[in-house]
Parts: C-alpha cells; sequence; structure tokens
C-alpha cells in the first residue's frame, strides 16, 4: 500500500464557507489553549512533583502465556503529553465546542505533542519551539480524519449541534479525484482561498518502465545538472517576479512608517499592496514547486539509479554566502519530492557521503584537489580560476591543464557512485 497525496483548490458556498473559517479559528483556539496548558503543567511538574501511589498491572505473554505484574507509579504533578493535555482540555470543555468536530480539538493536540517531540530534534526542517498562532496570520488551516468524497465532492463531519444542519452541503473540487480511501485531510486558507491536501491510500503498486539508465544530479544555485541536460530552478519569469516582490517590499516598508513611527498599518493602500505582495509570493511558490515536481517526474521517467548529494541544507542557509539563491534554488524540496518518488516507482535513491569530494575530484583520472589547489566559492587564488572553472593539474591525466565545467565534472563524479559504490566515502 503506498500513500498518493493530492491538493485540490475548494470552492465552497456561502455556507460552506462559514463552516471552514470557524473551523480554522476553533483549530488555533484548540492549539493556543493546548499550548498554554502544557506549558502550566510543565511548570508544576518541575516544581513540585512525587510519586503518591504505585499500580499494579496483571499482563499474560503471549508466547508463553504466563501471568505478570506491571508496576506503575502515579505522580502528583505528571510531566505532560498530548493524551494528558487532550483529556484535560475535553473535561474543561465550554457549551458552545459542542457546535465542532471534536476531531478537530484531538488533531490539534496531537499536533501539538509532535511540535514538542520535534522540538528535541534539531535536525528537523522547521525546528524550533512550538509558538502561539495568530489570527493575523494569512495562512489558516485545519485538519480533519472523518472526510468523505463522495460525487467529486468533499464532505466534512456535521456535528450534532451544528446551526448550519439545513444547508450542510459538499464542497466542488478544483479537479477529478482519485478513487480509494483517504487519511487525515488537511484544509487550508490562504489569502480568503482554500484547499485541500487530501492522501489517498493506493493499494496496487506504480510502476515505471525500466530504462537500464542512471544519473547524478549535481544541485547548484539556479541550475541543476545532469547527464543529459540541465534544468534551470530559476527562469526569467521568477527572476522578474522577484523584482516585483522586492518593488512591493519597499513600498509596503513606506507605508507602515508615518513621520518615523509605525503607524498605517491598517490603512487601506498598505492593505492593497500587502495583497498584491502575497499574491507575487503565491505565485513564485507556484511556480517553484511546478517546476520541481516536472524535473523529478522527468528523472524518475528516464532512469532507473539516481544519485545525489547529502547536503546539510539547513546548515548552507545560516551562512550568508548566497543564502538567498539556496532558498530560492529549492535543495530540500528536490530530495524530499525525488525520495517519495523514487519510493513510488521501486527506482534506486542513492544519496552520496557529505565528505565525498564531488567537487573537489577529477571525473578522469580521480585526482583529489588539496590544500591551496582546492575550488571554493570564490575559485582558487593559487591559479587565479574561477568558481565555475575545473582545471586538473595532474600531467598523466587526459584533461591535463584544459578548463571544464565544474558542475559538470561533479555530476560525473556523482554518476561514477553507479558503478562504483567503493568510492561513495571521504577520499
Amino acid at each position: 500500500m503506498i500513500v498518493k497525496t493530492r491538493i485540490y483548490q475548494l470552492y465552497p458556498n456561502q455556507t460552506m464557507k462559514q463552516v471552514l473559517d470557524d473551523l480554522c479559528d476553533y483549530r488555533r483556539y484548540c492549539w493556543n489553549q493546548a499550548l498554554a496548558l502544557w506549558q502550566d503543567l510543565y511548570m508544576a511538574h518541575t516544581i513540585l512533583d512525587k510519586v503518591v501511589a504505585t499500580v499494579f498491572i496483571p499482563k499474560q505473554d503471549k508466547k508463553t502465556e504466563k501471568w505478570k505484574a506491571i508496576h506503575r507509579d502515579q505522580h502528583l504533578n505528571p510531566s505532560p503529553n498530548w493524551r494528558l493535555v487532550r483529556d484535560r482540555m475535553i473535561e474543561q470543555k465550554n457549551d458552545w465546542q459542542y457546535a465542532y468536530s471534536a476531531r478537530t480539538l484531538q488533531l490539534a493536540v496531537q499536533d501539538l505533542g509532535k511540535a514538542w517531540k520535534n522540538f528535541f530534534n534539531q535536525a528537523q526542517p522547521d525546528w524550533g519551539k512550538p509558538q502561539f498562532r495568530s489570527k493575523r496570520n494569512p495562512r489558516q488551516g485545519f485538519k480533519t480524519d472523518r472526510a468523505k468524497i463522495k460525487d467529486g465532492r468533499l464532505w466534512l463531519e456535521m456535528p450534532r449541534e451544528t446551526p448550519y444542519k439545513d444547508d450542510w452541503t459538499g464542497i466542488k473540487l478544483s479537479e477529478k479525484p482519485l478513487s480509494g480511501k483517504i487519511g487525515v485531510v488537511s484544509i487550508v486558507r490562504i489569502n480568503d482561498k482554500y484547499y485541500a491536501c487530501v492522501p489517498y491510500k493506493l493499494e496496487n503498486t506504480l510502476s515505471k518502465t525500466r530504462t537500464g539508465k542512471g544519473t547524478g544530479i549535481d544541485v547548484n544555485v539556479g541550475h541543476f545538472n545532469y547527464q543529459d541536460g540541465q534544468c534551470l530552478t530559476l527562469p526569467n519569469s521568477l527572476k522578474h517576479l522577484y523584482l516585483k516582490i522586492k518593488f512591493y517590499q519597499k513600498r509596503l516598508a513606506k507605508k507602515r512608517t508615518v513621520n518615523g513611527r509605525i503607524k498605517g498599518t491598517q490603512s487601506n493602500k498598505y492593505l492593497k499592496t500587502k495583497t498584491k505582495l502575497q499574491a507575487c509570493y503565491q505565485r513564485a511558490t507556484n511556480i517553484q514547486r511546478d517546476l520541481m515536481h516536472k524535473f523529478t517526474t522527468k528523472m524518475v521517467d528516464e532512469y532507473d539509479q539516481i544519485v545525489i548529494e547529502s547536503l546539510d541544507v539547513k546548515a548552507m542557509l545560516m551562512s550568508h554566502v548566497a543564502s538567498k539563491g539556496m532558498q530560492r534554488s529549492m535543495f530540500g524540496l528536490f530530495r524530499q519530492l525525488l525520495a517519495y518518488k523514487c519510493a513510488w516507482y521501486g527506482k534506486e535513491l542513492i544519496l552520496a557521503d557529505k565528505h565525498y569530494p564531488s567537487t573537489q575530484r577529477c571525473a578522469v583520472c580521480g585526482t583529489v584537489k588539496k590544500g591551496a589547489d582546492k575550488i571554493t566559492l570564490k575559485g582558487n587564488q593559487k591559479h587565479g580560476t574561477k568558481h565555475n572553472e575545473y582545471i586538473c593539474y595532474n600531467p598523466a591525466c587526459p584533461n591535463y591543464g584544459k578548463t571544464v565545467d565544474r558542475d559538470v565534472n561533479a555530476m560525473k563524479n556523482l554518476t561514477l557512485l553507479i558503478s562504483h559504490p567503493e568510492l561513495n566515502k571521504a577520499l
């Protein structure tokens, strides 16, 4: 069984639009209340905690069929977890909350538990301490596992005490949905537009025709190099769009200040400029994701084995050298899309070692540059070469003294790992 996700734009009527807005607000309310309760429970646990009782629970071993007693300590102020916070919030429910689906509250608290768990793993892409949600955020949403797709429409769970019983209808989707069971549906509101992320649980395994070909992909700021060509990640349409974003950001900053003070954020001109800026950001995101989806689909269509570098993208973004270009080139999104598409279609994805010198190694003779001969982002000061030039200084190499493209050389070194996996290490 595989999970395939589709994103649809929703076209609700006035009644269902109000229902979606109310659920977005209720999800934000549950998250903030759960986060405040979680912090209070943690504070009480750190100040005063002791074991008040010990309970022995009988349990039978399935293999030996022998019974044993498991003891559990009951604490005065136990350490918070999502189940404890969920039970406390259900006990403290107000009457007006019964007009909303109970699963909205439970899924919000469960996601908060995952956020706290990710807080202790700095390798997460959006690592950080869980924060309170603001209603001023243009992106709002909620989750539900009780939604159904019937007759090409998305039907949400209708609570018993909802005031919209007579007008409750299905929501029209932007395209025809797939057939199969669905999981937890995420509904997002961005700038008064609604989107649904629907995961399908498909029984049949997807397959692609075998080509017997392999390639390495060298990711760079602005372009990706592979065996048969190059993919531009920053086309002219995006460059023009980023100029518009820069223009609207300057206009917005000027409209915020009045006589040297930050004011005017509620004026009509400020809100109009802010709407234009958000539309540009959304369009840039759509172009980037469309470009990445088409490129990764092309890779799994044409190649059976694909080699990419295992880059520490988060650490690279923390540097001030080309960090904006790295963000716009979407290194992390590229690896994420390529990984699950290779898993879908049975293609092999090979990750090169972090210390594999794909840039410093000559693809012809295997000589690795060391010391003052290394290529940096500023080129090589010793030999006076540019950052995109590779020159091998081994007299026995056929490319001795010849200038080749550094990215093409790195791509060939990555492709070499398909036939020689023993080289996948620090040389």
